[in-house]
């Protein structure tokens, strides 16, 4: 349930609109909520001071042309969950780790790294020599139709998204990661702490002009190389149950995922995975009960669907490079390093 007392309705529309436009001027935003871009920047400062919502850079649609996305299963002795879970965390490849209820694995992690290589030696060499870790499996996304960046609150009405405009996206996303070069790094591990850092604070952070960031930044994003994205913690959302799909679908019908699954309000992730179960989807949810409600809608919807595996999360440790308490509320961050 939201809590009224932690969250008000002014706080989530603006969570709503920078999810939409995540490094908006508050100038920009205060004709559209109603209120002075004074009290947006106060609003925001407390949501993000009790890490309640927070902005940071992630891979763009480029990404995918050479950067690669893993799913790591891992199996561990239940003593070992916790200490595993934050073990893992500290490592810039591990994007998000979350805690599982009992099952086939115990924690579940996404992994992003520039390349294969890249991933295999992180699960292989890394993962698989901690000494907790007892068994694991990899399945690597060929095809991702949704993820957290484009995930929506939905406090806004039609008139207001209107108004706002839509998201930006990239003007082609064709650009490459070997075209990065130190200065565009600085800038994106910089962002991947805080999303919203001013072009001022970025120009003194890496040593150049305010007008060189702008530019700079604008080819990353034009070009598809990075994202931004506005995370939530389930206060703020009202779906504090995460459960993950896997299942299996002919080859012919996975691209039509992205036209049922992907639509619905709850899909947080979709993607198209190797091995035998070649369909991953992760939903945020209200309760428990909303899980098999979850599940038969999208049997429904897609027949060809068979769900062979409901895995349950108990706790999200860390969440695209930043790391969260037990009640998924920001209290730190491991920067990720996908680029």
């Amino acid at each position: 349930m939201l809590d009224s007392a932690a969250v008000s309705e002014l706080d989530l529309a603006l969570v709503h609109a920078l999810q939409v436009r995540p490094r908006a001027a508050w100038t920009d935003l205060a004709p559209l909520l109603g209120v002075t871009s004074v009290t947006l920047a106060r609003r925001w400062e407390r949501l993000a001071g009790e890490g309640l919502a927070w902005v940071s850079a992630v891979p763009g649609p480029a990404f995918s042309h050479g950067g690669c996305t893993a799913f790591v299963f891992l199996r561990c002795a239940p003593a070992a969950r916790e200490r595993l879970a934050a073990r893992i965390a500290e490592l810039p490849e591990a994007a998000t780790v979350e805690l599982l209820a009992p099952g086939r694995a115990d924690l579940m992690l996404d992994v992003l790294a520039p390349d294969l290589a890249s991933v295999h030696r992180f699960v292989h060499e890394q993962l698989a020599a901690l000494p907790d870790v007892l068994d694991l499996e990899c399945v690597f996304a060929t095809s991702l139709y949704t993820e957290g960046s484009r995930w929506r609150l939905g406090s806004l009405d039609a008139t207001q998204l209107s108004v706002l405009g839509r998201p930006g996206t990239a003007d082609q996303a064709g650009g490459s990661l070997g075209d990065l070069n130190t200065l565009d790094r600085d800038l994106l591990y910089a962002l991947v702490r805080e999303g919203r850092t001013r072009f001022t604070d970025l120009a003194d952070l890496t040593g150049t002009s305010a007008a060189t960031v702008r530019r700079r930044l604008h080819r990353l994003t034009a070009s598809g190389i990075v994202g931004f994205r506005c995370d939530v913690a389930p206060v703020v959302s009202g779906l504090p149950v995460s459960v993950t799909f896997r299942g299996r679908a002919p080859a012919h019908d996975v691209n039509r995922l992205h036209r049922t699954l992907a639509t619905l309000t709850e899909c947080r992730l979709l993607a198209a995975v190797t091995g035998s179960d070649n369909v991953l989807a992760t939903f945020w949810l209200r309760d428990m009960g909303a899980v098999q409600q979850r599940e038969t809608a999208a049997c429904a919807q897609l027949p060809a669907l068979s769900i062979t595996e409901r895995v349950v999360g108990i706790r999200t440790v860390k969440r695209m490079g930043h790391l969260l308490n037990n009640a998924g509320r920001r209290t730190g961050v491991r920067p990720i390093r996908p680029w």
